[in-house]
């Protein structure tokens, strides 16, 4: 039996840090980093939203770069040696989405090469499905790691909803948060970047893995109600996977946006599976914090999880780590602390 993935380095670029010990030190402090943007908000003033304050103000698919760029330099820097051997899995917006800031994946994965000054990666890949795409690429970094075709990935997801089509976009569906619409997210932008291994050497390991399908998604044209059943399909799979049951787990961290429908979509998986608990279980959710950062969720999500562990103020282990989309892809993972 193989060891388990571990996770031993992270990197993250965000509206509130512009690494990992400050963007974590502010969530933990609830700290967020929302203000008025240069783009206007429904009813003509201006927008709210959770850009990240980069040094110069680069645009379009230079400003991913950057993003992306800062992100994996950063995990590197926390584990030199895995620098020429890494495999890496670019997490990005879905194909199509309106407003998407990445036109071409192959130039947007030249640029951040050159940014981090290293040679072109030959063996990257590119997921696509928005926020879950940080399950798919656990899947995809299990898999290359456990057959011993690579001894680390990097899982780097990086997105924006700072962009003018995708505010037009987003505002015309009745979903951007304003006074005169509760119900709505606050867009913004990261950068975030995971490192595993199977070297046991540092804290956090995945022990289990699900993806499902929600058939009542937010757009669903049939208008199905709501009940849950892609979240409880993969909760399912990866509490199965790790062998232990919805009570036993310690904490969630969640990409809830802000919008009724994700929190309803939560609540009803938990309510579905969890059995003989009567402790609260703790629900974290970085985009109190940094808006809707898209790609980006699943790999600071983790990266929160792994900070929390290192530095002894998590809530519990092991944790499950969600997201979903708006068509209706769902992940859950399962972190336990290594002993």
């Amino acid at each position: 039996m193989s060891k388990p993935v571990e996770i031993i380095s992270i990197g993250m670029v965000t509206a509130v840090g512009l690494d990992a010990p400050s963007s974590c030190a502010a969530m933990r402090a609830k700290l967020d980093g929302f203000q008025e943007t240069r783009f206007r908000g429904p009813r003509g003033g201006w927008l709210t939203g959770a850009p990240v304050p980069l040094p110069r103000t680069w645009i379009g698919e230079k400003r991913i770069a950057h993003l992306a760029a800062g992100a994996i330099v950063e995990a590197f820097n926390g584990f030199p040696e895995a620098r020429g051997q890494t495999a890496l899995i670019l997490c990005i917006g879905e194909d199509g989405r309106p407003g998407n800031p990445v036109g071409n994946p192959s130039n947007l994965l030249r640029r951040i090469a050159d940014i981090v000054e290293v040679e072109a990666y030959s063996r990257s890949r590119v997921i696509a499905y928005g926020r879950p795409s940080g399950h798919v690429a656990l899947e995809q970094a299990r898999r290359l790691i456990s057959t011993g075709e690579t001894p680390y990935v990097m899982i780097v997801g990086v997105d924006s909803y700072l962009t003018s089509e995708a505010v037009r976009h987003y505002i015309g569906e009745s979903r951007i948060l304003a006074p005169q619409n509760p119900n709505g997210f606050i867009p913004g932008e990261a950068a975030a970047a995971v490192l595993l291994s199977q070297s046991g050497t540092r804290t956090l390991r995945l022990t289990g893995l699900g993806l499902a399908r929600e058939l009542a998604a937010i757009y669903n044209k049939e208008d199905l109600p709501l009940r849950g059943d892609g979240m409880t399909a993969a909760y399912r799979a990866a509490l199965d996977q790790t062998g232990i049951e919805m009570n036993r787990l310690g904490y969630r961290i969640s990409d809830l946006v802000g919008e009724q429908y994700w929190f309803r979509q939560t609540a009803l998986a938990s309510l579905r599976l969890i059995r003989g608990r009567d402790a609260f279980q703790d629900l974290w959710s970085p985009t109190e914090f940094v808006g809707n950062v898209g790609a980006a969720v699943v790999p600071m999500m983790i990266g929160m999880a792994w900070t929390a562990a290192r530095k002894g103020y998590d809530k519990g282990n092991p944790v499950l780590i969600e997201a979903s989309n708006d068509s209706g892809a769902c992940g859950a993972a399962i972190f336990a602390v290594a002993s």
